[in-house]
């Protein structure tokens, strides 16, 4: 492929490559000041593609030449490139405060990256995240360099037909339209990779995405020298059959850190988004012993310091299962070959209990037993996943499973309309998204008419935006579009409901009582409008039914002008909505929204959120900020519950957020809901934003890892080497590990305990002795005992001591025993227990 300024008209113009440079850095996705710019050049598709690459390539010679010419037009874009390159090069938040830091790179391995209508690789929430914190990264300094796929067609496009019912469309993605370009070595060769599939070679193409001062690698199958069965392997995200889905993560994960490779880059941390790329911590490993000359077990047990595992899963079912026959099929010769270990031992890497062979592999448990960290993503979904991962380690209490969690953020920056940016710059600065944080509060000083202007102008946006989007949504489904010029009004309480559609979702919970919603829709004092949009998976046929039944209920001539269910829900339909809607609802079944981020876009435009308490609401809930629905419990998908949550909801409405909405004071104005506007702009937007989390992983995450993965290597991989041979004495004598006698005796107010152990063939310095009580009115007592001496009794045991406050019964205290090594991340790589009985 030639290079990417020459298949732009006008390719040998001076300032041509300042155009393409702009054009080639999704920047502009998040940072609005060359808009003007493509819009001089061709506004219509400007404003229907968001795509500036496309329009280099559309326009004619003739109109880059004038505008090149315009001395006003050249001078702006010098001046943004300038700027830009500048701003590149900067020391941002990471350099500044973390001058001296052992993190050089972070790869951030995703299945999807939601960066830009204009590049369509995402389906949903685990895209919008990863797509967020590339922005994040960029703006702070951090560095963080992408690797996901580049689908031939991307997610699904949706439209009606003359039922209500879904239809799916698949059009495809022409790599030459997207803002992407082959990435090429240093000798101009396009960087393609061959993996070894059953029976043939998988030719990988690369493809490079700028991000800001960031970048993003893209692979894809479909290459020439391909056989026809391979080279579908992209063509389409979450598509296809088991097999199919297998090939992709096998492309991911090794093709990923093999593009890395390739180009000469070396991270210290390998970041899982999810499990679909858990593979790449395999290859990592694989590398590390091509480089060094070490075994697999020893290679794994340095680069697992810097793996982190972020999943993102509510529930067991949703982790991707492979068959261990198509495992074997896939793996046996890349198990032998290339790591050198049985392939009973990397399946059982995979499976809930390694010892059974019919178990499927489960790409979630080789995420954990590889990463060095484990994450959910939310604090709630921290609790959740314990209790899902809590399988892989018996006997251990669930709340020391060893997953933590860092709450998803939004890039602000990305979701925040023009009129609100200038609200926040105004009162918090220009950098408030670009550092610590502690700016945004200042956002409190905006008077109540400046919030209640912002409201007003995004809500009578977003109508003109609906009313646009219907007429050509009615006129496709063959209805008269100019129905769609009396729908909402502009200064009605407009409610946002836009997610995937999942049965978990509940998106039909607003319509458990159609003539209660119909009330509220129509009252005519107090009207509220509703704004719907959402697809289901193309192989979901609950949650199909479930927009049919919203698109029926839409047709009832008396709502038609309160509820409009936009089709086709994608990136730019969502930012309109965020930015316009009053209230944003949320209703999923608690705990299955491991951290869902819509109802954070809102947030930064002034808009506020009724929503369940699970995912992120669940911690960021409180009665001066939106309303919750739920008790803070789970109740299954028992209907009765939903029953009772639908009442919940109905009456919030009526007799809290409709009344605050239309309630004015002498002024016109609704102070009480202008005052939670204001408190959840200074308190939420910053703590939900990309912002603080990327900063979260820097400081919690990435930096210690890297630290961690520096000091197992060095030395010759020595650090490491002890590391593992203290971790295989242990497994290897832990059944001979026995308890002997236990004294209690209490006095001065105090429990005295001692506790003889019998370590067998290990060595007892690698044991740790403790006294284990359950939580009570707070987090468990963990006590560790003293050895007595270090010479053993006559008959071998080892006696520990420790006292603990009588405040509690000494019944409640169990001794119990553990692996301990001064390098050792325990559970995750030493997981034996054992409790007294």
């Amino acid at each position: 492929m030639n290079d990417p300024k020459s298949i732009v008209a006008g390719s040998n113009l001076d300032g041509i490559d300042e155009l393409t440079e702009l054009a080639l850095n999704l920047h502009w996705s998040w940072n609005h000041a060359s808009d003007e710019l493509w819009e001089r050049l061709d506004a219509e598709i400007w404003q229907s593609t968001q795509n500036p690459w496309v329009i280099l390539q559309t326009v004619s010679k003739e109109k880059i030449e004038a505008a090149l010419a315009d001395t006003e037009y050249r001078k702006r874009l010098d001046d943004l490139v300038r700027r830009n390159r500048e701003s590149y090069a900067a020391d941002a938040w990471f350099q500044k405060g973390h001058p001296r830091s052992p993190l050089t790179l972070a790869a951030y391995f995703s299945m999807e990256f939601m960066l830009s209508e204009a590049l369509p690789v995402y389906s949903g929430g685990l895209g919008n995240v990863a797509g967020d914190q590339m922005k994040a990264a960029s703006d702070h300094g951090i560095p963080v360099v992408g690797i996901g796929l580049l689908y031939g067609q991307g997610y699904f496009r949706q439209v009606f037909d003359s039922n209500g019912r879904q239809q799916a469309l698949y059009p495809v993605n022409d790599p030459g339209q997207l803002p992407i370009r082959p990435l090429r070595l240093t000798n101009g060769e396009w960087l393609r990779l061959r993996i070894p599939m059953p029976g043939s070679q998988l030719w990988v193409r690369c493809w490079e995405a700028s991000v800001g001062r960031g970048k993003l690698y893209l692979l894809d199958s479909n290459d020439f020298a391909n056989p026809p069965a391979l080279r579908g392997i992209t063509s389409e995200l979450y598509g296809g059959d088991a097999e199919m889905r297998l090939q992709q993560e096998i492309l991911l994960g090794i093709g990923g850190w093999r593009v890395l490779r390739a180009l000469g880059l070396d991270p210290e941390i390998c970041h899982l988004n999810e499990g679909h790329a858990a593979f790449a911590v395999l290859e990592r490993a694989r590398s590390y012993m091509q480089d060094h000359s070490v075994s697999f077990d020893l290679a794994l047990t340095i680069t697992r310091a810097g793996n982190l595992f972020t999943t993102h899963t509510a529930v067991p079912a949703g982790f991707d299962r492979f068959p261990p026959d198509l495992m074997r099929k896939y793996f046996t010769s890349y198990a032998q070959d290339e790591l050198a270990i049985a392939m009973d031992d990397l399946l059982a890497m995979g499976r809930q209990d390694q010892a059974n062979a019919s178990d499927d592999f489960n790409m979630a448990y080789l995420g954990v037993r590889a990463s060095g960290r484990v994450s959910g993503v939310s604090k709630l979904h921290g609790q959740v996943s314990r209790r899902i991962f809590q399988a892989l380690f018996p006997r251990w209490p669930q709340e020391e499973v060893p997953v933590g969690s860092v709450t998803n953020g939004i890039h602000v920056p990305t979701w925040d309309s023009e009129v609100a940016d200038a609200l926040w710059t105004e009162a918090c600065g220009q950098s408030r998204w670009r550092g610590d944080g502690t700016q945004c509060g200042s956002i409190r000083k905006l008077t109540d008419q400046q919030i209640w202007k912002l409201r007003g102008e995004q809500r009578k946006a977003l109508i003109a935006n609906i009313r646009q989007r219907y007429a050509a949504q009615l006129a496709s489904e063959g209805a008269d579009p100019s129905l769609a010029t009396s729908i909402f009004d502009g200064n009605a309480l407009t409610i946002g409901f836009a997610r995937r559609f999942a049965t978990y979702k509940r998106p039909d919970l607003l319509l458990h009582d159609p003539d209660r919603l119909i009330r509220l829709l129509r009252a005519s004092d107090r009207p509220v409008q509703l704004v719907i949009a959402g697809k289901a998976h193309p192989q979901d046929r609950p949650g199909q039914e479930l927009i049919k039944e919203w698109n029926e209920f839409i047709w009832r001539p008396e709502v038609r002008q309160h509820v409009v269910f936009l089709s086709d829900y994608d990136m730019l339909m969502a930012k309109e909505l965020v930015q316009g809607v009053d209230l944003w609802i949320n209703t999923p079944r608690r705990p299955w929204e491991a951290c869902g981020t819509s109802g954070m876009k809102v947030l930064a435009n002034g808009g506020l959120n009724l929503s369940e308490l699970d995912g992120w609401w669940a911690e960021a809930y409180s009665p001066n900020v939106g309303w919750a629905i739920g008790d803070g419990a789970e109740h299954g998908d028992d209907p009765a519950w939903d029953a009772e949550e639908a009442e919940a909801m109905y009456s919030i409405l009526e007799k809290e957020v409709i009344p605050e909405f239309y309630d004015r004071d002498d002024a016109g104005l609704p102070s009480r809901w202008i005052g939670r506007i204001r408190e959840s702009m200074a308190t939420l937007a910053p703590q939900y934003s990309a912002s603080r989390a990327i900063r979260e992983y820097a400081e919690a995450h990435y930096i210690p890892a890297a630290a961690n993965y520096r000091d197992r290597a060095q030395g010759n991989n020595l650090v490491g080497a002890s590391l593992l041979a203290s971790l295989q004495e242990i497994a290897r004598y832990w059944s001979d590990v026995h308890f002997g006698s236990v004294e209690i005796q209490t006095h001065d107010d105090r429990h005295f305990f001692e506790v003889k152990i019998y370590p067998g063939g290990a060595d007892p310095t690698g044991l740790s002795v403790q006294l284990y009580a359950n939580s009570f009115a707070g987090a468990a007592v963990i006590e560790e005992m003293i050895p007595h001496n270090s010479l053993p009794d006559s008959d071998g045991a080892h006696i520990y001591a420790a006292s603990v406050d009588a405040s509690r019964p000494a019944s409640d205290y169990t001794p119990r025993i553990i692996a301990r090594h001064p390098d050792a991340l325990v559970p995750l790589e030493a997981n034996q227990i054992l409790w007294q009985r």
